[in-house]
């Protein structure tokens, strides 16, 4: 159970690791206002449909799931 957490971990670091959060590519792109906001909530879409697809592909269900995809949601679209 430790092996396939580490595992787990290790992928969704390095798989993040490779692009940028949201928040920093609005700042890169100088977004602000409603523009800003737009970006974001796109962003967070496009994040939860990918990582929806991640957990189907490592055949999640219920609370594992629940928490990959929040985890992952949240590391890309950033703070």
């Amino acid at each position: 159970m430790k092996t396939l957490i580490a595992a787990l971990a290790l992928c969704c670091v390095s798989s993040f690791a490779q692009a940028q959060s949201c928040t920093i590519q609005a700042g890169e792109k100088k977004l602000a206002g409603a523009a800003k906001t737009s970006f974001l909530t796109k962003c967070e879409k496009d994040a939860t449909a990918a990582c929806d697809k991640q957990a189907a592909d490592r055949k999640l269900n219920g609370a594992a799931k629940t928490s990959f995809t929040t985890k992952c949601v949240k590391d890309s679209v950033g703070s």
